[in-house]
Parts: C-alpha cells; structure tokens; sequence
C-alpha cells in the first residue's frame, strides 16, 4: 500500500492578524494533486485539523471541500483523521457517522462502553488496496488527555501519564493483531509530545503534563511498522526511529518557523512490513521575510526596509515581515515610522520585534506584545522578580501541569 501521512494543518489559523485561507487552500489543491499523481492508498491526517477548538465556518468549508474533491476523484482512498489538542473532540465526532458512510473516518476523542472498555471499532480502522482488499489497520488514536487514562492498577513507581498513555496502545495494539490477518500491516497514529521532540518557539507547546511527561518511543509496540505522528511543525524522526515520524506542519504557523522545510511523508507498505519512506517537500506558497537579518539601530532599519525590493502580488500573497529593531529604550511612534519606509511596498508587516540594550543580564519582557510571550516566560519572569532565582525543575514541571489543565479545560 502507498499512504500519505500529513498533519498540523491548523485551518483557520490567522498569523498575527493575518488570515491564512490563501495558503491553505493552495496546501489543500497541492495535496489532492499529489495524492492522485501518486495513486496512493490511504491519507492519514495526525491531529491539529483546526488551529482552535471553535474553528470559524470557513474552516469546516474548506476541510469539506477538500473532501469531496478526494471522494469524487479518488473514491477509493481511505482517509483517516485523528484530533489534535488544538481541536475540540466533541466537535470532530459530530459528523462521524455521516463522513463513515462516505469511507471518511474522523476521530475526535476516545470513548468508552459502560463498562469503561474502550471502543476498539471507532480506533482501529481497516486500510482497503485497490482491489479492495484489507491490507493494513490504523490505530487511529486521536490527542489524549489525562481524563482520557485508566491508572488504576498501576505501581507506585509507574509515571501515571507515560503508563497510561502506553497501556492504552497496548490495548488497542492486542485488539488490531486479533482483527488482522498474516501480511496485514499495523500502523499507529498519534498527537503527543515525544522525548526529544523540538519545539518551534511560540506556536508549540508541551502537552499532557508537562516536560517530565515527555513520552518514549518504546509506548509504541514493535508490531507496528510506522508510527504517525502529529504536533511538532518541525519534520523529525523520533529516537533516530526511522519509522517513528513528525511529518511537520505543512506551513509555518509562526515566523520562527520561516526555515522548516515543510514536508509530507510517503510511505509504501509490502504485507506486514514498511517497504519505502519519502518525504515529498510541500511548496511554500507565501513567503516570510525578516529584515534585517539581525537586530540594528532604527535608522540603519529604516533604510534597508526602504530598499527592499519585492515582487508584485496579490494581498493574500504578499510575503509576511517581521522587523527585529535594536533600541536604547521604547521608541515613539515606532511603527509608524516602519510603516512608512514600507508604503507601497507588496508586503505585510507580521510583526516589529524591540531588542533593548540591557545594562545587565536581567531578562525582561517590557515593551513586548502579549501575543509575543509565553506563559513559561512570564513565569520564570514573575519567579525570579519575587524569588530572586530561576525556578526548580520541580516548579517548572508543575506550571507545565497546571498550564496543561488550564488547556484543556
């Protein structure tokens, strides 16, 4: 079997203001292509479909549209959708049953009978070639949050969230070998935070606990041929695994992120086992500039925005900006002055950036947008103003908790 794996979309995104509906429709036109140029069997889509759990109605159209384009030109491709943190799983369940009928599954969250048994027939999910024969399952295991673990039996000694969470693979992995048959593949899905997974700054965060929760690779069962996995934007494998793998997002969700080589991953199964893994790069459609380089003095700023040459484009085409300014202390009327080195010009400023001079190695968020900061740095900020110090591992892991159910919630 061939099958696509992408993730991370986060339709509805808007990137400082700026909405993104441009870019991922481009994503989507290219991805229906490539699927179809491909003839792959299966796409498998590892959470994150939406940027928030309320996604505007645009959003629903265009995932919609998108899947009625593969429904009419490839009505023999099995798509299987899981949710991410970012999406509301009571929502992506809504219209289980009617995409079901279309051979579309999208998976929300986890459910349980009465008697707390998981509900194997909405996880795992048979993957038909084109002769209409099963050749592989899916695990289809959507963002799991602590609610969603049964730690009843476990040791005093066990991590609650880590046990949990490999205990509920185990699970649904014992339930996919008693459904295949000899040279069926295994294949497993997920959206969660890995050890030694690296984060984009401001548009990731750490999920189910914290950075002591971070998951090992061994939660996924060596039955499975590949892993599939959702949340990092950055492409990597996990644990030098080469078939434990973040696709990545398939566009920048923040300007950090400007240098990804955004990609998504095809792979080729032959019976039970992984035959081939190709990462096809996804193209960039917008582009993202920073400029300058580095952070320097307004005037010399000013001058090399007034002298930045770009092509024409449409609004939603222009290439996003963000402008790092070196400065003595807050300057007034700062983005008028930018603004004005950049009239007429075909882009679109994301965002200015104020580097100060410090007298010390004080860290410091003055002057900064709150759309800017994190809440990690606002904390060790506020712990070392109160406490004169950095925080403990130990607090640090506690905030990461706290921050995590405050999320979900």
């Amino acid at each position: 079997m061939k099958i696509l794996h992408t993730s991370d979309w986060h339709l509805g995104h808007q990137l400082h203001g700026y909405p993104r509906e441009y870019e991922h429709q481009q994503f989507l036109d290219w991805l229906a292509e490539t699927l179809e140029q491909e003839q792959a069997d299966a796409l498998l889509v590892a959470g994150d479909i939406f940027d928030t759990a309320n996604p505007p109605a645009s959003a629903w159209r265009m995932l919609y549209r998108f899947l009625a384009r593969l429904a009419k030109t490839l009505p023999k491709l099995n798509v299987v959708m899981t949710g991410g943190n970012h999406d509301s799983p009571s929502k992506l369940d809504a219209p289980h049953e009617l995409l079901k009928a279309f051979d579309l599954h999208l998976v929300g969250g986890i459910s349980r009978d009465d008697q707390g048994q998981l509900e194997m027939e909405r996880l795992l999910v048979p993957l038909t070639d084109a002769a209409g024969n099963t050749a592989a399952w899916v695990l289809a295991v959507p963002f799991l949050r602590s609610s969603d673990l049964r730690t009843e039996d476990l040791t005093e000694t066990d991590d609650r969230l880590i046990k949990g969470v490999e205990t509920l693979y185990q699970q649904v992995t014992a339930a996919a070998i008693q459904r295949r048959e000899p040279g069926q593949a295994l294949i497993g899905m997920g959206h969660v935070y890995m050890a030694s997974g690296q984060l984009s700054e401001m548009s990731e965060r750490r999920v189910l606990g914290g950075n002591q929760h971070a998951l090992p690779a061994s939660i996924f069962p060596q039955e499975l041929c590949y892993a599939a996995l959702g949340h990092l934007h950055l492409a990597q494998r996990v644990a030098k695994q080469e078939h434990i793998r973040y696709c990545g997002s398939p566009l920048p969700l923040s300007m950090s992120e400007r240098h990804y080589k955004h990609q998504v991953v095809l792979l080729e199964t032959d019976g039970e086992h992984l035959s081939e893994i190709r990462p096809v790069p996804v193209p960039r459609t917008v582009e993202m500039l920073k400029v300058p380089a580095e952070p320097q003095p307004l005037k010399a700023v000013l001058k090399a925005l007034t002298s930045l040459e770009l092509d024409e484009h449409p609004r939603e085409a222009q290439p996003f900006l963000e402008v790092p300014v070196l400065l003595e202390k807050p300057q007034a009327m700062l983005r008028e002055k930018v603004m004005q080195a950049l009239e007429g010009k075909a882009v679109r400023l994301a965002k200015i950036t104020p580097h100060y001079q410090q007298q010390d190695n004080a860290p410091s968020l003055a002057h900064q947008r709150l759309s800017e900061v994190s809440p990690q740095q606002v904390f060790a900020l506020s712990w070392q103003q109160k406490y004169d110090g950095q925080p403990s591992d130990a607090m640090r892991d506690a905030f990461e908790q706290l921050l995590t159910q405050v999320e979900d919630e």
